[in-house]
């Protein structure tokens, strides 16, 4: 699928209808894995036709992944917007962090979409879940740590980001697991210690 296909053009569809779509697909795919779900249960879900799913979407792959593309630009932005006048870069990255596990708090049907209907193997390979406005933001808040001597230069910046949203998703990904009993994001600084920790330049 090439990225055309997997993001498609939704200018065309009237936002309410769009809004209902999206609901549709964090009712049925945080219950169950991408395969058990088909266009038509969709459709009912969503109250539109299965001639407009395939009509703007054209398959379920890239009705996913158009989904997904929406709750990350909301991510980024959110993330953009919190760290306007936030100069310290510690706490400018700690933000960045809170934001995240804060998003997944307030919406974990997203976070249940997302381990049960995206494969691992998919994210490497489809062009639509690599999402670069979003990693964007923290390549850059990395890169301005590695710029100021402030996070360590034994790795790649790229290493870095793994490090960083690697703990952040297995944060995620327990929480989701274990019945999201706790706050998630109350623990976002005893947690992000533990990753400025390992990030951070020794000194």
């Amino acid at each position: 699928m090439n990225q055309e296909q997997a993001l498609p053009d939704l200018s065309g569809l009237a936002p309410a209808t769009r809004a209902r779509i999206e609901d549709a697909l964090l009712a049925v795919f945080s219950e169950r894995e991408f395969h058990k779900v088909g266009m038509a249960e969709i459709a009912r879900q969503a109250r539109v036709s299965l001639q407009t799913l395939y009509k703007y979407y054209g398959s379920k792959e890239a009705l996913l992944y158009s989904g997904l593309d929406h709750w990350m630009a909301q991510v980024t932005e959110r993330m953009t917007d919190h760290l306007q006048g936030i100069q310290n870069y510690k706490d400018r990255l700690r933000k960045v962090f809170w934001v995240l596990l804060d998003f997944y708090e307030r919406n974990p049907k997203v976070g249940l979409l997302m381990q049960n209907a995206i494969y691992f193997n998919a994210w490497g390979r489809e062009p639509a879940l690599r999402q670069p406005q979003f990693t964007h933001v923290f390549m850059q808040v990395l890169s301005e740590g590695r710029d100021a001597g402030v996070l360590t230069d034994e790795v790649e910046t790229r290493v870095l980001l793994d490090i960083f949203y690697g703990v952040a998703a297995r944060i995620i990904a327990q929480w989701l697991n274990h019945g999201m009993k706790e706050p998630l994001a109350a623990r976002a600084d005893v947690l992000f210690e533990l990753i400025w920790r390992a990030i951070a330049k020794p000194g």
